[in-house]
């Protein structure tokens, strides 16, 4: 009788969760305001989450965002009678790079955060833990007289706290960045903190001096002991924040002409009476041709014609080789400067690239008016009005404006 044996193979795998970073966007606008053409500034188009949108009227008063982040930090081991419970914020100014995604550009965008809070979670409810029988006189004499809604020096008071038998959720702004410590008055057997709320503050670039598109950077924080997010001197079940920085811009760059605008008739100073009747050659023959510019960003204007002499454009007798040089020139509106920051009126506009012209708003112009002038000088005015030789003189001058500087 044969013995049969057999053999039984078992597998297991063991599933280490890895952690990964947090990471949180915060987005700003910029896109010219006309009722407010001086106010040049981004406007945060981040939800609030956490205190700022339990409390919204808090934070209004005080122009402050707050973001909520899904992480815990503990549960600490025993905290004796007279031991101190700190919170710490990154509340310096801290510098981050932003790029533009399509030009290369790069902005400097500072941040620093301007509050701190969370929700602990007592191993038991305050009140069992200092022998009364209300909830919120537990929460008191649990540290001293006073509860977390009031902050710890050098951190600030904001407004509103909550909380139940074993919890209670504070929020706390921080003026600096150093730890806030809440001293316990009786023993707690462990804590742990569910959820980190803060407060920011942006300072951005001058969008006016930005190009259009999306900046785009970030910033990293550590969270637990010693880090930049301090809460108890505790681990974090996760332990790296990112902080995704979208600068959105959005410009204006517009120019309308009034109808007919696109056909400019050069003509005498006073008109053409005196050449007709008394075979005076008038000395210049012009037009100034008003447009409306609605400008938030730099462009720069560049002229271009099929007919020119070096950098001028010209018209020609259609009858003839006879020509005549076109010097066109430029004046913007009060806002839009040159590069060095100078006004620009009657700025020569010349053909080829030497002849491109750069300006900039010093803030949001909404429809000014500019003039574009056309003029011929008396060489070429001699030149084209011959006594009893008629001409018809015609041609094509292209001016662009371009926001792609």
């Amino acid at each position: 009788m044969k013995k049969l044996t057999g053999g039984l193979a078992l597998m297991m795998a063991l599933m280490v969760p890895t952690a990964e970073a947090i990471n949180q966007e915060i987005r700003a606008l910029f896109t010219p305001d006309p009722s407010q053409p001086q106010r040049n500034v981004f406007i945060n188009k981040t939800p609030d989450s956490g205190y700022c949108a339990t409390y919204p009227d808090e934070c209004k008063q005080n122009n402050m965002f707050s973001i909520r982040i899904p992480v815990r930090f503990g549960p600490s081991s025993a905290i004796a009678p007279g031991t101190g419970v700190s919170v710490k914020a990154p509340a310096n100014w801290r510098q981050l790079t932003v790029i533009n995604r399509e030009t290369g550009e790069s902005e400097t965008v500072e941040v620093r955060i301007t509050g701190i809070g969370s929700n602990y979670i007592l191993s038991d409810t305050a009140a069992n833990l200092t022998g009364v029988t209300d909830s919120r006189e537990g929460h008191v004499k649990l540290w001293g007289g006073q509860t977390w809604v009031y902050a710890a020096p050098p951190c600030v008071y904001s407004g509103v706290g909550a909380y139940t038998g074993a919890t209670y959720r504070f929020f706390w702004k921080t003026p600096v960045e150093a730890p806030c410590t809440k001293v316990a008055a009786y023993r707690i057997p462990y804590m742990s903190w569910e959820t980190l709320d803060f407060a920011y503050e942006l300072r951005t670039p001058n969008p006016l001096g930005m190009s259009s598109g999306l900046y785009t950077g970030s910033m990293n924080y550590f969270l637990g002991p010693g880090g930049d997010f301090d809460i108890g001197g505790l681990n974090a079940d996760d332990g790296n924040l990112t902080l995704d920085f979208v600068l959105d811009v959005q410009h204006t760059l517009k120019v309308t002409l009034p109808p007919g605008g696109n056909k400019v008739e050069l003509v005498p100073e006073g008109g053409w009476q005196s050449w007709i009747n008394e075979g005076r050659k008038p000395n210049r023959l012009f037009r100034d041709q008003i447009f409306h510019i609605s400008a938030s960003s730099r462009f720069k204007m560049m002229l271009n014609c099929p007919r020119y002499v070096m950098t001028d454009c010209v018209i020609d007798d259609s009858k003839s080789p006879r020509y005549g040089k076109v010097e066109l020139s430029v004046t913007l509106p009060n806002g839009l400067t040159d590069t060095l920051g100078r006004p620009v009126k009657r700025r020569p506009l010349k053909r080829g690239t030497a002849g491109t012209l750069y300006f900039a708003p010093s803030f949001y112009v909404d429809r000014g008016n500019g003039i574009l002038h056309f003029e011929i000088l008396k060489d070429s005015t001699n030149s084209m009005l011959q006594p009893g030789v008629a001409g018809d003189y015609s041609g094509n001058l292209t001016v662009i404006w371009d926001s792609e500087v």
